[in-house]
């Protein structure tokens, strides 16, 4: 079924090679974006700071129950368009990703290649369904943030398959750094589908709605998501 994209959002909404695009810059004021880049840089360190131990911790937990590394790599497209390499815990089967068909049935395996989520996964651990739950997969990528890849708060990267479910808005909502959290994971997140059009337009809204109150906002509901247990 052919996806259609919402090009007008005024009101607030309920593959691996590199490429170049023409941006809109949108994001909001040179002040902002300087604020918000110190912000990243001084909050991700914190976080890693202090997760230091608990992530390693949480690394060899992960290890020991299912063989495999406790972290991996996802390419996943940028700012402009670039690629880049955004760092997980492992939440999975260590070949969950190579071999999803001794995983899932035919229709677990549609559902994971339009939305690269399934529903009850059987591929996520015990310890993985926890730490998608609360979040905590997501903790490596304040590395990302640091080395300026993504954003603490911004529309969450995403392949290149999927930017094209952006239609007309794909170099629009490309124009913005990532982010590990935003408007959509604090909102409709497991409910606002591609194929309902209701991510789209929740990631266009905060692209276009960019700023200081709207990511303190995003930041605060954050907490209740990742205690809530929300996450999948």
């Amino acid at each position: 079924m052919e996806m259609q994209t919402n090009s007008s959002v005024a009101a607030e909404p309920a593959g691996s090679a590199d490429f170049a695009l023409e941006t809109q810059g949108v994001g909001g004021s040179l002040g902002y974006r300087v604020v918000k880049r110190a912000f990243d840089v001084c909050f991700s360190a914190g976080v890693l700071v202090v997760l230091l131990v608990p992530g390693v911790a949480l690394g060899a937990a992960i290890s020991l129950e299912s063989p495999g590394g406790p972290m991996f790599r996802q390419r996943r497209i940028g700012k402009d368009g670039r690629e880049i390499r955004i760092y997980k815990f492992r939440s999975m089967y260590s070949d969950a990703h190579e071999r999803p068909e001794k995983y899932l049935d035919e229709a677990q395996m549609a559902q994971w290649r339009r939305e690269q989520k399934v529903d009850d996964d059987p591929r996520v651990t015990k310890l993985g369904r926890f730490i998608r739950k609360t979040s905590l997969d997501e903790v490596p990528q304040f590395i990302n943030v640091l080395a300026g890849d993504m954003s603490v708060i911004g529309p969450r990267p995403v392949t290149l398959e999927e930017t094209y479910e952006f239609g007309e808005d794909r170099d629009e909502v490309l124009s913005v750094r990532p982010g590990i959290t935003g408007w959509w994971q604090v909102t409709d997140r497991n409910d606002a589908t591609w194929e309902n059009g209701a991510r789209q337009e929740l990631e266009l809204w905060y692209v276009r709605n960019a700023g200081l109150a709207t990511d303190l906002r995003v930041f605060a509901r954050t907490f209740g998501v990742m205690f809530g247990g929300t996450g999948r």
